[in-house]
């Protein structure tokens, strides 16, 4: 991260501020003591991916929003749909250590 930081600050300094504040955080899941079971499930985004992918699917259909603020209403609506339905399912994580 230092060799990116020398290279972008003069030229980006807000790239570099962001990613002193967020790249050490994004990356704390790799010094975890995870299970398989759970490793397996960190390392991929697929649960990113579909809720963007769901998010998509809706707006496409609306197609125009009469202002920002609309938007923002539907895709608040289909984020908490996806949030009851992951705290609804079987569980992605295993809060056991041992398992996997």
């Amino acid at each position: 991260m230092d060799l990116l930081i020398d290279k972008y600050q003069d030229s980006m300094p807000k790239l570099t501020q962001w990613a002193e504040d967020n790249i050490p955080e994004g990356l704390t899941v790799f010094g975890l003591d995870l299970c398989e079971f759970n490793r397996k499930r960190l390392r991929a985004s697929n649960m990113i991916e579909r809720l963007n992918q769901s998010v998509k699917q809706r707006t496409k259909v609306a197609k125009i929003f009469a202002n920002e603020d609309s938007c923002l209403r539907l895709v608040t609506a289909v984020v908490m749909e996806v949030s009851e339905q992951w705290q609804s399912s079987k569980a992605y994580l295993s809060l056991d250590n041992n398992n996997g």
